[in-house]
């Protein structure tokens, strides 16, 4: 996961609204719907119902809400299943960026 973010921390808008290598989405619609997953398996390694992670006005905010519900998860003590989810959802993110 920090190789992500450290891939994408840098990043001004016009990088984050370039389109995605896959499908037809921007790359902030890609990374964010990375962080809704990774907040899907913290919610569900918790215990807790799944929420909405908001998507902010500002895409410069992504690599900060990767960083939160990574750290989210594994505070979660989730299981090796999602851990591995977690790393297969990540590395197809990369790939697609």
């Amino acid at each position: 996961m920090e190789l992500l973010v450290r891939q994408v921390s840098h990043w001004q808008q016009p990088r984050w609204s370039a389109a995605a290598s896959v499908g037809n989405v921007s790359r902030a619609d890609l990374v964010h719907r990375l962080v809704q997953e990774i907040a899907n398996l913290a919610a569900d390694a918790e215990g807790q119902p799944r929420r909405d992670v908001p998507r902010l006005d500002n895409d410069l905010a992504l690599p900060d809400q990767l960083r939160v519900v990574a750290a989210d998860l594994l505070t979660a003590d989730p299981s090796e299943e999602a851990l591995a989810r977690a790393a297969t959802e990540v590395t197809a993110t990369r790939t697609a960026l």
